[in-house]
């Protein structure tokens, strides 16, 4: 493979705008690179997650939905094109359903924190529900694959259950908020 990146800098963005995938320009404050910059954001938090100490599989998954998040980058940077596909948001359910089994039912609203790792599973989660909102913002203007929609949206519940996941197991548990504290 040859390289992909042989010059870091090209100037050609100094205007305001930027390429896409598909040779066109768009304004650096385009819906669509605003989608684009969330899915980012959000892959650069997962990576910080994955800092954290977690399960073997559940470092895996996040791994291989990191992946999933730079092909949905990719896919978003070409107008029309797909790469997200329906067994990427199956497999997001079914690791959802797995690890909530291990869960007991939730009575109240959790607070992010019990640990660093469950604290930062829930910025990964806020992340992506800002980038659920980018990429909804951008099918509101243009056709964008309705599989990555999905994922997107089920990517935010898979971290919210992660987040109790890792607060159970670090040992310090999940903060319960308190109506009428504060």
């Amino acid at each position: 493979m040859g390289h992909r990146l042989s010059k870091i800098y090209t100037r050609t963005g100094d205007a305001g705008t930027t390429g896409l995938g598909d040779g066109s320009r768009v304004d650096k404050h385009d819906p669509r690179m605003e989608a684009i910059g969330d899915i980012d954001e959000l892959n650069c938090n997962l990576g910080l997650l994955l800092t954290e100490t977690l399960r073997e599989d559940m470092r895996e998954l996040l791994i291989d939905i990191q992946h999933d998040l730079f092909d949905l980058g990719g896919e978003l940077s070409i107008p029309d094109s797909a790469f997200i596909a329906a067994t990427a948001v199956t497999k997001l359910e079914q690791a959802i359903d797995r690890y909530n089994e291990e869960l007991p039912p939730l009575k109240e609203f959790l607070l992010p924190g019990g640990s660093r790792a469950a604290a930062v599973a829930h910025l990964c989660r806020a992340v992506c529900r800002r980038a659920e909102r980018r990429v909804l913002a951008l099918a509101a203007a243009a056709p964008v694959n309705p599989h990555a929609t999905q994922f997107i949206n089920r990517l935010s519940d898979l971290l919210f259950v992660c987040s109790r996941i890792v607060a159970r197991d670090s040992g310090a548990g999940e903060v319960l908020w308190q109506r009428g504290r504060g």
